[in-house]
């Protein structure tokens, strides 16, 4: 009987490793920047073409290898990190397992040269698929440069699963921008298709956070510094009035790592809760740092997700450090002012505003000017009936007993749900109160607003085309790498909406209609 179980080649062993370290090209560009820190590189330069499919370049100036170490790095397992089992308690490296190289060999053109300071010429390695097909001698600076080209094309299947140039090119900004972050010290250069993506130099993380972040994201960000039963989170974090709609500029690092834990964004957003709106994501980069064998990163292939040895106790020391700054600061110093209905004219009007549209938009039958206005009366819960009287004085509005409800008479012409609704009141300024027979129905203007102009730009756009207004003062933002890409990506889309960008150089644009 023929045998049916049988070990499998080394090349083969290699690829499955790789479809579990090597997603994309930013993948490898994380394994690779991660080789070159623990190598104690100062400078790190990353260059790309075509998104990552044609080039992977990473060049360092740390300590390099020998030609035996070089040779060694290329075998699975094969690693400076760690020597026994115990060193797994105690991870002080971002790499350990001796896994990337060879796996990124197995699926590229792979090409490894290096020289360790006091040597007198350099190692060069050219491997295809998996196999060394050359070694030699060669000349150059101290350090590392490793160059990976036409990624995947002996695996014609996850070939067919990457993104566009532009989307891979991204996802490298954010990977190189993550790392950055993290290491101050370091300076980092990224370069794609022979355009600078990223520049930055050495210096503190406040001028990194500027130089990734743009400068407007990095203006209001405030310092954390605590430590709690021997855990110590430092960094910075936003502000309420500067959240994102995404977690993608939340930036959480254990021991140096870059980690996206839920035990973290828990603690985090539970800081957060009731400082800013739900659905919204503060902008931060903050740093725990905990003993070695607190923590165990040995738990998935990417290392991103780790495991604490006691996670209520990271939890609330993270948590704590962010409340304690959010308790000081100027935006909570006097919230019962900041909920006052006389708060910023600006911001009153613009509720008005969005009041008014949704009102009209929704076709449903106004009642009363006052029920709109900013009151003291609106900043209380409405008190009254839900049943409303045809024509109630304000002050009748909130203290004295309604008449039983009487409907109106329904205009032939308006047709719906919304047209049946009658306006009894307001709720902060935020909410519409409606009734429909004997029930109550709550309506988020805002939410209610921004529904209507979409409805209202769809149908301009599927008729004649949506109609667009040129700035006299070009608005100028600031993108992170994915958001970049997917602005130029969609760029024709978005000018057919009305909306007109213009790239300004790295990751700025300038939107010059709306």
């Amino acid at each position: 009987m023929p045998q049916r179980i049988s070990i499998l080649p080394e090349i083969i062993t290699n690829k499955i490793a790789a479809g579990e370290v090597v997603e994309r090209p930013a993948s490898v560009i994380k394994e690779l920047i991660e080789n070159s820190l623990d190598a104690d590189a100062g400078d790190i330069t990353v260059e790309i073409a075509a998104g990552g499919r044609r080039l992977i370049k990473i060049s360092d100036n740390g300590h390099g290898m020998s030609r035996e170490d070089a040779l060694l790095s290329l075998e699975r397992h094969a690693t400076s990190k760690i020597r026994t089992d115990s060193d797994l308690d105690g991870i002080l490296t971002l790499g350990f397992r001796g896994e990337a190289l060879p796996s990124i060999a197995s699926v590229s053109r792979f090409r490894l040269a290096t020289r360790e300071p006091a040597s007198l010429e350099g190692t060069e390695i050219i491997v295809e698929g998996g196999r060394v097909k050359e070694v030699r001698a060669c000349g150059m600076a101290p350090g590392t440069v490793i160059t990976v080209e036409q990624i995947f094309f002996n695996t014609p299947a996850r070939l067919k699963f990457l993104r566009s140039a532009e989307t891979e090119t991204g996802h490298v900004g954010d990977t190189v921008a993550r790392m950055a972050i993290s290491r101050p010290d370091v300076a980092f250069t990224c370069i794609s298709d022979g355009r600078e993506l990223l520049r930055v130099q050495r210096g503190d993380l406040r001028r990194r956070l500027s130089q990734t972040l743009g400068k407007d994201a990095a203006a209001d960000l405030h310092a954390v510094d605590g430590s709690d039963n021997g855990i110590s989170v430092t960094g910075f974090i936003s502000g309420p009035n500067n959240v994102r709609s995404t977690t993608a500029a939340m930036f959480t690092y254990i021991n140096g790592r870059f980690v996206r834990d839920k035990v973290v964004q828990h603690a985090i957003m539970q800081a957060y809760r009731g400082v800013i709106d739900r659905g919204r994501y503060p902008i931060l980069a903050l740093f725990v740092t905990l003993p070695p064998g607190e923590v165990d990163v040995n738990v998935h292939p990417t290392k991103h997700e780790v495991r604490f040895r006691r996670q209520p106790v990271v939890h609330d020391a993270l948590q704590k450090a962010i409340e304690e700054v959010l308790r000081r600061s100027p935006w909570l110093a006097h919230p019962q002012e900041q909920a006052a209905p006389s708060s910023p004219a600006t911001s009153q009007a613009y509720r008005e505003r969005i009041a008014a549209a949704a009102q009209a938009s929704l076709n449903l039958p106004r009642r009363e000017t006052s029920y709109y206005a900013a009151t003291s009366s609106c900043d209380k819960v409405v008190t009254r009936a839900f049943a409303a009287s045809p024509a109630p004085s304000e002050a009748a509005a909130v203290s004295e007993p309604a008449a039983p409800f009487q409907p109106e008479a329904a205009d032939s012409k308006k047709q719906g749900f919304f047209s049946s609704l009658a306006i009894i009141g307001q709720f902060h300024a935020e909410y519409i109160l409606c009734q429909s027979g004997s029930e109550l129905v709550v309506i988020d203007q805002h939410a209610a607003s921004e529904r209507v102009a979409y409805q209202r730009l769809r149908q301009q756009c599927e008729a004649t085309g949506v109609e667009s207004q040129r700035l006299l003062f070009p608005e100028t933002l600031e993108l992170s790498f994915t958001e970049t890409a997917v602005a130029q990506r969609f760029q024709e889309d978005l000018a057919r909406i009305g909306f007109e960008l213009e790239p300004f150089g790295g990751n700025t644009i300038i939107v010059a209609a709306v």
